[in-house]
């Protein structure tokens, strides 16, 4: 996709370094940084200079390639590993991305290794474009038959960034929206701003922007009378973790979303690749929920009038904050999920029709 004309991936590898787009920077800033040391990869997971579920695993894919340029040894490959799945807990691709490296890096010789795991951690890249791509195609299929009803523009709201920005390319949510646009089908999407960090303002809308898609930002829990207004034709979100049952790990608000959506009859649509699916955990209770500093809520970020971004409080001082970054909705409550496969019902049967 494009930033000012020029189309960029998230993540890519050069000269023996990783290359991100420091997302904690956007919209004011466009900074390409240098992840140079698996501990670079960790800090830049971390602290959210890339995020998304499949951004993320991507990210520990090349942290394994930095882990091995910087040490070349099975023990230290192994502690890099266990290091950076603890590096965000909720995000299944981070484990997938580095379970699947380890596995193809098992028992080959040293000399060969890197390039094995150059050209490992691009395919996860690659396929990751393709899945997007063909989550689009299929989901583009939904806003066609909503767009030949109505004959207008089609409203679609979607909460936080699961666009291109949080995977390679494409994105996940944003895929059927990019493809409807280029179809010349008119889209409008609201973006909910989802504090604490603002990515739905930050982010969804800085790329719409930059594909020239209309959008308009609202405030988090606007969605409610939006629907309530016939101002919303359908959702569409990311997820950070679906179970094999459709249960849907996402960002904290998802949830209340989809009740909304539920109670107004709207469609509520969940796009992801096939890595996000977690095949083993069979209770959203078991699901980690990452818990972040709160100083993610208490503090803003912004632009002063001389241009220098500076980060300001807004809660009172001695006041307390819980910072819960995920929620669950339950599949009930869930329209379909939307996968590279295909679109299937949020149940054990429906992704079973597609993932055999």
């Amino acid at each position: 996709m494009k930033i000012e004309g020029k189309e960029y991936r998230t993540i890519w590898f050069e000269n023996n370094v990783v290359k991100i787009i420091d997302q904690t920077k956007l919209p004011h800033q466009f900074i390409i940084k240098d992840l140079k040391t698996v501990k670079d990869t960790i800090n830049a997971i971390k602290i959210m200079e890339v995020r998304g579920a499949p951004l993320i695993g991507a990210t520990a894919a090349y942290g394994l390639v930095l882990s091995i340029i910087e040490n070349n040894d099975q023990s230290f490959l192994k502690k890099s590993a266990e290091d950076l799945i603890k590096s965000r807990p909720t995000a299944i691709n981070l484990k997938w991305a580095v379970n699947r490296m380890l596995k193809k890096l098992q028992g080959v010789n040293s000399n060969k290794i890197l390039d094995i795991a150059i050209k490992e951690a691009k395919e996860i890249c690659d396929e990751d474009i393709k899945f997007c791509e063909s989550i689009g195609l299929n989901g583009l299929k939904v806003i066609e038959g909503i767009y030949n009803k109505k004959k207008d523009t089609v409203n679609i709201l979607t909460h936080c960034n699961a666009g291109w920005l949080a995977t390679i390319n494409w994105g996940t949510a944003t895929s059927p929206i990019y493809h409807a646009h280029k179809n010349g089908i008119p889209v409008h999407v609201w973006a909910d701003e989802t504090r604490p960090r603002n990515q739905g303002a930050n982010l969804t809308s800085f790329e719409l922007n930059e594909e020239g898609i209309k959008n308009t930002i609202i405030a988090d829990n606007t969605g409610g009378i939006l629907m309530q207004r016939g101002q919303v034709d359908m959702c569409i979100v990311g997820t950070d973790r679906t179970l094999s049952n459709g249960d849907v790990c996402n960002k904290v608000g998802t949830y209340l979303k989809a009740l909304a959506a539920y109670d107004n009859k709207i469609p509520f649509y969940v796009a992801l690749p096939s890595s996000t699916i977690d095949w083993d955990i069979k209770d959203f209770k078991d699901i980690p929920i990452e818990e972040r500093n709160s100083e993610e809520l208490s503090h803003v970020e912004g632009l002063d009038e001389k241009n220098i971004i500076k980060k300001v409080l807004i809660y009172p001082k001695k006041s307390k904050a819980m910072n819960l970054a995920f929620d669950i909705t339950p599949a009930k409550y869930i329209t379909g999920l939307i996968t590279e496969k295909g679109i299937c019902d949020a149940s054990k049967e429906g992704l079973a029709k597609l993932f055999k």
